[in-house]
């Protein structure tokens, strides 16, 4: 009779199929640090942040956007990875978020239709499709690509990747939610394209399939490859959950090694706290996902969005629910989060972001609202929470209409 083995704690370790052993199970998700220079290199204030983060005990890092192409930006001050120009400065960002032991992969990322700048360009898309929002149904509808440039940004993403890596990054993350490029692909609402590329969901998921396909060829079978993936879009005749256990199965098939499970767009914020209150649980999100998932695949899944308490944490891995569990922004608030979680502590709550009623403006009330904590913390200065709506509106709007007209694209 063989002794069954202990059952996994957030403090165990967690070897991907890669080789790579995340030191535990619990990650930093990724939010976008907007610290980049003009020119989309890795700052020291970035360095220094995630120094802090990886001081703090997680066992996984991963970055905010890093883009694959300079010509369209999630936000200003997005770090740019296409050529060998910042791998130097890159590099110091990889040293800095592994002088403790953590492991950092790179989120990838194309926007698509929902980039900000350059302001005066049309943005590509899979359709001519533009976000069911005011004034962005009218301004910013997306010109459909050509079959040359979906070729071109999966070649893209490769090429970052393979820089990435090259730059001493764990791995990667393809970022296929929230709304951006792959994920829009992935949506019957955005792509309503007839050739290859659309219709049926075979189709819809072939850029993200060859997109994988291309960034494993790119990195080699012993650096992570995760992709970051919609549990649903939480909107009617979006992405639903039954498509997307379907897309985690091909994801499976081509063999990666972590699968981070969120939800929601632009549009519906799920990954924020933001959709019907029937769609989600108040503590974790997109638990019943991640609990269909399991059921069919033996998959590494990390769970992200509205984890706070630690029993329950431990709980979901323990059970072999996920292997790992993902926050962000409870990070902006305490940097050394994971020291205390796996302590026993669980999350403490934290001030009232401002909010207006209004999901898309909420959302990013959220953004600046955090974001005014990154520079504190890369300074060594502790957090410090803004109340009121018109001081947080203040902490981050001026600095992001001065990063838009200087932003070099």
């Amino acid at each position: 009779m063989t002794k069954s083995s202990p059952k996994p704690t957030l403090a165990s370790p967690l070897t991907l199929a890669c080789g790579i052993t995340i030191p535990n199970r619990i990650a930093k998700s990724a939010m976008s640090e907007q610290l980049a220079d003009r020119y989309g290199s890795p700052t020291t204030d970035l360095q220094q942040l995630y120094a802090a983060w990886a001081k703090g005990g997680a066992g996984l890092l991963i970055t905010g956007n890093v883009m694959i192409d300079s010509r369209a930006f999630v936000e200003p001050r997005n770090v740019v990875l296409e050529s060998a120009k910042f791998l130097q400065a890159n590099k110091l960002w990889a040293q800095a978020a592994q002088a403790h032991g953590a492991k950092i992969i790179m989120q990838i990322n194309h926007p698509g239709r929902v980039s900000v700048l350059p302001l005066l360009k049309k943005p590509i898309g899979p359709s001519t499709v533009g976000l069911d929002l005011p004034a962005m149904n009218i301004i910013r509808i997306p010109r459909a690509m050509t079959e040359q440039e979906i070729h071109e940004q999966i070649n893209r993403f490769a090429q970052t990747a393979r820089l990435a890596v090259e730059a001493g990054f764990d791995g990667v993350q393809v970022h296929a939610a929230h709304g951006y490029l792959l994920s829009q692909f992935l949506s019957p609402l955005s792509n309503v394209r007839n050739d290859q590329w659309g219709g049926s969901p075979e189709n819809r998921r072939r850029i993200l399939i060859e997109t994988v396909r291309a960034v494993r060829a790119a990195i080699g079978k012993d650096k992570i490859l995760s992709v970051k993936l919609n549990s649903a879009d939480f909107q009617k005749g979006g992405l639903s959950q039954e498509e997307s256990l379907q897309i985690a199965l091909a994801l499976e098939a081509e063999g990666i090694d972590l699968l981070e499970i969120s939800g929601g767009n632009y549009e519906s914020p799920a990954q924020l706290g933001y959709a019907p209150d029937r769609s989600i649980q108040r503590d974790a999100y997109f638990i019943d996902y991640a609990t269909a998932l399991r059921k069919q695949s033996k998959l590494p899944l990390m769970l992200t969005g509205g984890l706070r308490n630690t029993s329950f944490m431990n709980q979901i891995v323990s059970d072999g629910i996920v292997d790992l569990v993902g926050m962000a922004r409870p990070f902006a608030i305490e940097p050394d989060l994971a020291i205390k979680l796996l302590a026993g502590k669980s999350i403490a709550e934290t001030v009232e972001v401002p909010s207006v009623g209004y999901k898309p403006v909420d959302a990013y009330l959220q953004l600046a609202w955090h974001l005014a904590q990154f520079s504190r913390i890369s300074r060594g200065q502790p957090s410090k929470p803004i109340k009121g709506l018109l001081r947080t509106v203040m902490s981050f709007g001026p600095r992001m209409g001065c990063n838009i007209l200087t932003q070099k694209s």
